[in-house]
């Protein structure tokens, strides 16, 4: 079942205001967990963790900022 647009909207909300924080602080914590990495290696792995929490997530926030019917929304 396909979410409405209205749907899609209020999730892509509750996914930034609320669970990117919360993943961030999981991401931080687990690599201060693990310990000294290399630099070059932290930074790496700080990216590939800063775009993998939207991979799943990408159908959800296709064409939010777009109306219904598929036109920009005017500002």
């Amino acid at each position: 079942m396909a979410l409405s647009y209205k749907a899609r909207r209020r999730w892509s909300l509750f996914l930034l205001v609320v669970w990117l924080p919360v993943y961030i602080v999981i991401a931080i914590t687990v690599l201060a967990l693990i310990g000294d990495l290399n630099k070059y290696l932290a930074i790496i792995v700080y990216a590939v963790l800063g775009v993998a929490w939207a991979l799943p997530f990408k159908p959800l926030f296709q064409g939010i900022g777009k109306t219904e019917d598929g036109k920009k929304e005017v500002e």
